[in-house]
């Protein structure tokens, strides 16, 4: 069983930020790959960042230079640095993870971060 339960959404101002926690109940947790997607009112479900097991890490245009993915695995937990937060950031944010040789995906229960003054 593969558990991901997420944290730290809310409201926040124009140009604030937010940092975005996903605890994962994996037992292999520094083998998956782990990304942080989002989806907004009457969009698709984008790729926002994305973080191999050994580390690498990948961004949409939108949000390079402002946010950061990061893994902790001795805490089993992946996060999103959210810096100079704009209104289009608002959305629903998903942790998802990839596992190893299935490439199964999981996801999380989603968290609203909201964006505006």
């Amino acid at each position: 069983q593969v558990q991901l339960v997420e944290s730290g959404g809310g409201l926040v101002q124009p140009g604030g930020s937010l940092r975005l926690s996903c605890a994962a109940s994996i037992s292999t947790f520094r083998v998956y790959a782990m990304a942080w997607y989002r989806q907004a009112p009457g969009k698709q479900r984008e790729l926002v960042a994305s973080i191999t097991s050994g580390g690498n890490t990948n961004y949409v245009d939108s949000v390079k230079g402002r946010f950061t993915i990061s893994r902790d695995n001795a805490k089993n937990t992946v996060y999103l640095q959210m810096n100079s937060l704009k209104p289009e950031d608002t959305a629903v944010y998903y942790c998802n993870a990839k596992a190893p040789l299935t490439r199964i995906n999981y996801w999380g229960q989603g968290t609203q971060v909201t964006v505006s003054s």
